[in-house]
C-alpha cells in the first residue's frame, strides 16, 4: 500500500495536479519529498474508533491561512504526525500542542496541500471547495469544453 499511494502522490506532484493529502495522504504527502513522522503522538484520537475535535491555528501567509484565516475546530482521529518537513513543504498551520496539522508546497503551478484532519467529516467545506476549483482550473481547455 505505502509503494503504491507514494508512486500516487509523486506521480500527481510530477504532472503539477492539484492535490489534497487527507491524514495519511498529509503524512505520504511528507514522506514522498524525503519527511519523516514521528510513529505516535498522545491527544489526537480521543476514543478508538471516534473522531475527535481540537483547533488548529493557520500560519500567516499561506495557502491555507489564506482559505481558513481563523483557527478553528477540526475532525481529527491520527496517532502519527510530521516529525521532520519534506524538501520544499512548509508548515501552514498547528495544533495548540506544536503539532504540524497542515502542509503545502508553495510555488507557481502547484497545488498541494495536505491537512492531518478530516475535513469530509465536518461542516466546513473551504478546504474542499478549494481543492475543486484549483482541479478545475487545472483542466484543459478541451476538457472543459466537451
Amino acid at each position: 500500500r505505502d509503494a503504491w499511494e507514494l508512486a500516487l502522490v509523486r506521480a500527481a506532484l510530477a504532472a503539477r495536479l492539484p492535490l489534497l493529502g487527507i491524514c495519511r495522504g498529509m503524512q505520504l504527502l511528507n514522506v514522498a519529498l524525503g519527511g519523516t513522522l514521528t510513529q505516535h503522538i498522545d491527544g489526537h484520537a480521543e476514543v478508538v474508533g471516534v473522531f475527535g475535535r481540537h483547533p488548529v491555528k493557520p500560519v500567516p501567509g499561506t495557502r491555507y491561512a489564506a482559505l481558513v484565516p481563523e483557527e478553528t475546530s477540526v475532525p481529527t482521529y491520527h496517532h502519527q504526525a510530521v516529525d521532520r518537513l519534506g524538501t520544499g513543504l512548509i508548515p501552514c498551520a498547528h495544533a495548540a500542542d506544536g503539532t504540524v496539522e497542515a502542509i503545502e508546497l508553495p510555488g507557481a503551478g502547484t497545488w498541494a496541500l495536505g491537512v492531518q484532519w478530516h475535513p469530509e467529516m465536518g461542516e466546513d467545506v473551504r478546504v474542499m471547495r478549494a481543492l475543486t476549483e484549483a482541479a478545475a482550473a487545472a483542466r484543459p481547455t478541451s476538457a472543459r469544453t466537451a
